[in-house]
């Protein structure tokens, strides 16, 4: 199944020009930040179809490299470093106008700021299956307690752990958030025959909704794919666990923030929680992506969810696979073009 779909402003408003509509423009040059070398090459091989002349750049935006972006009006920027107010006000008297960021969120971006100073932001769609499939796989390591099973298998014990594992088609997991990703993870859940309850404000049809808190209530597993904004901010929270079936599981592939990392402490080692799987998690900003094995990580709550048995943490890699990759570079080429046609609003 294809996703290279035309890419989303940071409003959610579509992006109409496909990519075969830029196979006769002329060359545009594109700033491109926070590059790693996998991007590198997806972008030089993808950018001559679409008559796009791209400037890479491996270190993230920052006011010390904004001349890198002279003479283009749209910039790429990566998800792994917060983009300063500053930077952004620098990028804008070099000339910059439109800022794509390479992520379907952009938490990393005070948006409000951007639109004040005349900076567009827009965001990227790319394969819900990369974080789909990765959710559910993060599931059945939970449920099955892999990472247990596995330090004891590494030390050459291959005795049975105490716990045993439990089967999805006897447990209800809730999903939070029904979007792009949400709706992947259900059609999924469909083939473990598990019971499949929801939350989310816009509903879509054949997807058993409930209350929020009936969800927490309910759900043997609580899967987390909403946005993070004010509203869901530590959406799981002290007083929403403490409402959680006991030996409840929490999945979380959307925003660290989403979920109170202290709360969550509290509850896996009172036992109130059975185990957690995090792709995300506070503060891992300057944290995940980088090599850590040399130094102090700096983020004791994350140290000490690492060392639980029963918690599984991953470096914000749910999306990363070759699909998604290929998807997020067109879309960020696509999203820049649209710009450059002045169909930024269609």
């Amino acid at each position: 199944m294809s996703y290279s779909e035309p890419a989303r402003a940071a409003d959610g408003g579509t992006r109409l020009l496909a990519a075969s509509s830029f196979s006769a423009v002329a060359k545009t040059g594109i700033t491109v930040y926070g590059c790693g070398q996998d991007e590198a090459a997806v972008f030089r091989a993808m950018a001559p179809r679409f008559g796009v002349e791209p400037v890479i750049v491996e270190a993230a935006v920052a006011e010390g490299n904004v001349e890198l972006a002279y003479g283009n009006r749209c910039v790429s920027v990566g998800h792994k470093t917060r983009v300063a107010n500053s930077t952004l006000l620098a990028l804008s008297r070099v000339g910059v106008e439109y800022v794509s960021t390479r992520s379907v969120g952009c938490n990393h971006i005070d948006v409000k700021y951007a639109e004040s100073i005349g900076l567009e932001v827009g965001t990227v769609s790319y394969s819900p299956d990369s974080v789909a499939d990765y959710t559910v796989m993060l599931m059945l390591m939970a449920v099955r307690h892999v990472k247990s099973v596995m330090r004891r298998a590494d030390v050459f014990d291959y005795r049975l752990g105490e716990v045993r594992g439990r089967e999805l088609r006897d447990l209800t997991v809730g999903v939070v958030g029904t979007g792009r990703i949400g709706a992947a993870v259900v059609d999924r859940l469909r083939g473990f025959g598990c019971r499949v309850v929801a939350h989310d404000s816009e509903p879509r049809g054949g997807i058993e909704y409930v209350a929020l808190d009936e969800l927490f209530r309910e759900s043997d597993i609580v899967s987390l794919h909403t946005p993070l904004t004010v509203e869901t901010f530590h959406l799981v929270d002290r007083e929403r666990i403490a409402g959680m079936k006991r030996g409840a599981v929490i999945v979380n592939t959307g925003r660290g923030s989403l979920v109170d990392t202290r709360a969550l402490l509290v509850a896996l080692e009172s036992g109130r929680l059975g185990g957690a799987a995090l792709d995300v998690v506070e503060g891992e900003e300057g944290i995940f992506y980088a090599d850590s094995r040399e130094r102090l990580v700096g983020n004791e709550p994350l140290a000490q969810l690492q060392r639980m048995g029963n918690v599984i943490v991953s470096p914000h890699s749910a999306y990363y696979t070759d699909h998604a990759l290929s998807d997020t570079v067109e879309n960020s080429l696509i999203n820049c073009l649209n710009f450059e046609d002045g169909k930024r609003n269609d």
